[in-house]
């Protein structure tokens, strides 16, 4: 009996178009002073905030250093951390596998300036604590709109500079294949222009 598959037509939607945000180094440098400990003022000066959050401006700096995605972090402990071999083994990633991540100066940096959590993990909070501190801390920025994954699209983008092998950034991402790493890696025409010469 030929019966015709009522599915067969309908198409599927199209993929939503996929963001591209990267941060600058200024826009870098008022959020880290947004997640800075302390009271702060707006650029206006009449608004003012207290960030009691300890932990979300190092997880920011790693964040921006490493590539790694914010459940990561999350799930990242100390033992996994080898400052000397500057590298944080992650068992468990995204995709499935696991992956040990090269750390920069800079991250060492961070790592060395955080206390130690009882419960072994690096960033001993939560996602919800993540979500509202660091949109709180972006709209004190001035930079509506920017998500916590945008730092993943800006240090695949300031990593592609140091590490032009697409191999080796790939490794350093953790993406399993090229055409993944290119949704996040935003190279600017001018930055273009200057390797052109």
């Amino acid at each position: 009996m030929a019966i015709e598959n009522p599915v067969e037509k309908i198409r599927k939607p199209p993929a939503p178009p996929h963001r591209d945000r990267v941060l600058s180094a200024q826009e870098e440098e008022r959020l880290l002073t947004a997640l800075t400990p302390g009271t702060l003022r707006n650029e206006d000066g009449r608004f003012t905030k207290e960030t009691r959050d300890h932990w979300l401006k190092p997880m920011v700096i790693i964040a921006i250093e490493s590539a790694m995605r914010r459940g990561e972090l999350l799930a990242l402990e100390w033992k996994h951390v080898d400052q000397v071999r500057r590298t944080a083994h992650l068992p468990m990633t995204k995709n499935g596998r696991s992956r040990t991540v090269p750390l920069s100066s800079r991250a060492i940096r961070t790592l060395q300036e955080i206390p130690r959590s009882i419960d072994g993990r690096v960033f001993p909070i939560s996602h919800w604590t993540v979500e509202q501190v660091f949109e709180r801390a972006s709209k004190l920025a001035g930079l509506a709109g920017v998500h916590f994954h945008d730092l993943r699209h800006t240090a695949a983008t300031r990593l592609a500079e140091k590490v032009p092998n697409l191999i080796e950034l790939a490794a350093i991402t953790g993406h399993s294949n090229v055409g993944m790493l290119k949704r996040y890696y935003h190279p600017t025409a001018e930055n273009l222009a200057l390797k052109l010469g």
